[in-house]
């Protein structure tokens, strides 16, 4: 049960003076429906004004607040916007400009005759200096003294920067006095202070200490939980499982393993003979062969006389998965069954017997595996794939369905750099497949200007026309006011209309589940010749007639992403084209990105590149897809500090007593405040 003294930071933004339901809306579109998450809810930056005390100390576009006194009001007729001419102290004339209803209030803030301190970006227009629409406008100085560095937040609409700042201080006023978690030394040594004077200077003003030490709270109380989830896995007991390799030696395979499944099979292997649980995860760039490595796994688990399932993120990927198992594992005997969502009455039953009587070797399918429903004989092993998928959280409660904790396989096709693969999984021992199967080809990548889009096209009509099948992978759903980018559904529309609408089909987050089973369905089945799509074809899809893929906007992407779609073609044994198309206005880091992506297809390269050229600052295609589990701590942040975290968390493990103590105790608070707090019940349970 979460400690009394973190209740304030808990409770919900309701309790706020000023919030009612009409606020609570985008308040929880942004996920602050807590206190706590108003206190988190950090500035994306800050402007930062300079006082003057005439318009000759100040430079065109920079930010100042100045006193200026009012001398005209002048309304445009029609719809022009309203002027008020006003003079420094040494009479220069600024103009105040305003556009539509705020006129109305600046009429009343800005009375002629009447000096005013005026916040606000310093124009230029023709020969007269302005600034458009102030920031401020006060009676005196001391009104605006706070001004000069203020916080811009992250808004969604219905929300204003006054209004998310207010309920911000409210909620940096709740914040209870907390021991501290952080080692004494360490907090010396980097120079950071207290835990909630830090959150209320990373409010104020650009303070690298306070972010620091918040961003190492939350990377301190991942790698602790992590640690207490596999110091847990340890004292559990498992199954030991050694076959005897009879069902093994019957696959007959098209191909010879390469090195690297070898040697995570090995591993893989000497895990599964301890009675402690596995927890292992699999590594492995698209095609290198992450499917038989597993199956082999699953058939070490058969051969001891127990069962294995596979989990799934998606029903087509199951449908994928479970096709492949039984091609494979053709000629071995082995029962396998499929099992979703979308399974009722008699099918559905006849594999829940299966289950429970043992006749059911091997189960692939979706969540619906591990619903209450079914039981299991004797399951031993699982398998995730698409880990990045499944939290901690759901790892934790496969153990309920074995008879003893089942050994735990984790697969993903995600390149991720080390030092993530520590903040995510740093519970796992990890193995790595870094080599691919001898014989795939290269997918052909060229980086074309958007101005050919119509060439584009061209070329995919004959590539349709051919008998191929193409993908073409936009980086919105639908267009944003105001911004220039190619959203999913417009293309989908245009291309639709040149290609006939029984051949292209749409795809995208926001589709309801079946409607986009049904689209994939009919893409994978060939009866669709063309998918239209967001980032949401990254992972799963396996079609290997589509040799095509167009991806718009490729500059917006993060390379990892860019690798992960470009993974989508290549899957047959016909030479694939990946075509990268780009806006005009690149930046070098852009630049440097699509270069890389026509240099190289080594997914771990990709990923160690993607991670430093994004540095802390583009975060498009870093926590949009998934690849970080932390709010606070940038990209940089987790580089930087997490190795000191990491060891810290096992300083306090092996040498500070744990979660007992004085420090232990602070570092428990620490685990609820960022809600890691399965550590704690997994320490409780034993």
């Amino acid at each position: 049960m979460r400690p009394e003294r973190l209740n304030s930071l808990f409770a919900e933004t309701a309790s706020l003076k000023g919030v009612g339901p009409q606020l609570a809306k985008p308040l929880e579109k942004l996920g602050l429906t807590r206190v706590k998450d108003l206190a988190y809810h950090l500035p994306d930056r800050f402007v930062e004004r300079r006082a003057v005390t005439d318009l000759d100390e100040a430079s065109v576009g920079e930010n100042i607040v100045v006193a200026l006194t009012v001398r005209e009001h002048r309304a445009s007729s029609g719809r022009g916007p309203y002027r008020i001419l006003a003079e420094d102290a040494v009479g220069n004339v600024c103009t105040l400009t305003y556009f539509g209803r705020a006129s109305y209030t600046a009429r009343k803030q800005l009375p002629t005759g009447e000096k005013r301190w005026v916040a606000g970006r310093l124009d230029q227009f023709g020969q007269m200096l302005q600034i458009v629409h102030p920031d401020h406008v006060a009676e005196d100085s001391a009104s605006l003294g706070g001004r000069l560095c203020e916080p811009v937040y992250a808004l969604s609409e219905g929300l204003t920067q006054g209004r998310v700042a207010s309920l911000v201080a409210q909620a940096l006023d709740l914040l209870p006095d907390l021991p501290e978690w952080t080692e004494p030394g360490l907090l010396e040594r980097m120079g950071w202070p207290g835990w909630a004077t830090a959150l209320r200077s990373a409010h104020k003003g650009r303070d690298a200490a306070a972010r620091d030490r918040l961003a190492y709270d939350e990377l301190f109380a991942n790698a602790l939980a992590l640690m207490l989830v596999r110091d847990a896995n340890r004292t559990r007991r498992g199954t030991p499982l050694a076959g005897d390799g009879a069902l093994r030696a019957k696959l007959d395979l098209p191909f010879a393993l390469t090195g690297a499944q070898q040697r995570s099979i090995r591993e893989i292997e000497g895990d599964l003979a301890q009675e402690s649980p596995m927890l292992r995860l699999l590594q492995g760039d698209v095609g290198s062969g992450k499917t038989v490595v597993a199956l082999s796994a699953m058939l070490v688990a058969v051969e001891a006389g127990k069962q294995a399932a596979l989990l799934a993120p998606t029903e087509i990927l199951a449908r994928q998965h479970h096709e492949t198992l039984m091609r494979m594992a053709r000629g071995t005997g082995v029962e396998i069954a499929l099992l979703t969502g979308r399974d009722k009455g008699r099918p559905r039953e006849s594999i829940l017997m299966g289950l429970l009587d043992g006749s059911i070797d091997i189960v692939v399918g979706t969540h619906a595996i591990f619903q209450d429903s079914v039981a299991y004989r004797d399951l031993a092993l699982v398998v995730i794939d698409e880990q990045h998928r499944f939290g901690v959280g759901q790892r934790l409660m496969l153990a309920q369905k074995g008879r003893r904790t089942p050994h735990c396989l984790a697969m993903t096709a995600t390149p991720i750099p080390r030092t993530l693969t520590l903040a995510q999984y740093g519970e796992m021992d990890v193995s790595r497949l870094d080599e691919l199967p001898p014989g795939r080809q290269a997918i052909d990548t060229r980086v074309v200007a958007a101005e050919r889009i119509e060439d584009v096209v061209g070329g995919l009509a004959r590539h349709i026309d051919g008998g191929g099948q193409a993908y073409w992978v936009c980086p919105m759903v639908r267009e944003s006011e105001g911004e220039d980018i190619a959203a999913a559904e417009a293309r989908y529309a245009q291309l639709a209309e040149r290609f006939g609408h029984d051949d292209v089909v749409l795809v995208h987050g926001q589709l309801k589940p079946d409607l986009k089973d049904t689209a994939m369905e009919r893409f994978a089945s060939g009866a669709a010749r063309l998918l239209v799509a967001t980032t949401v074809i990254e992972v799963g899809v396996d079609v290997p007639n589509a040799t095509l893929m167009v991806i718009e906007q490729a500059e917006r992407f993060g390379l990892a992403q860019l690798h992960q779609l470009r993974g989508r073609v290549g899957r047959g044994a016909a030479r694939s084209v990946c075509l990268l198309l780009r806006g005009e206005a690149l930046s070098e880091v852009s630049r440097e990105r699509l270069a890389l992506m026509r240099e190289t297809q080594d997914g771990f390269r990709l990923a160690e590149e993607d991670l430093r050229l994004r540095g802390g600052g583009e975060l498009l295609g870093t926590r949009q897809s998934g690849d970080t589990p932390f709010r606070i701590a940038s990209l940089e942040q987790i580089e930087k500090l997490l190795p000191i975290a990491h060891d810290d968390a096992r300083l306090l493990m092996e040498r500070d007593g744990g979660l007992t103590g004085e420090r232990g105790e602070a570092a428990r608070l620490l685990l609820y405040l960022f809600e890691r707090d399965y550590g704690v019940q997994l320490l409780r349970g034993g």
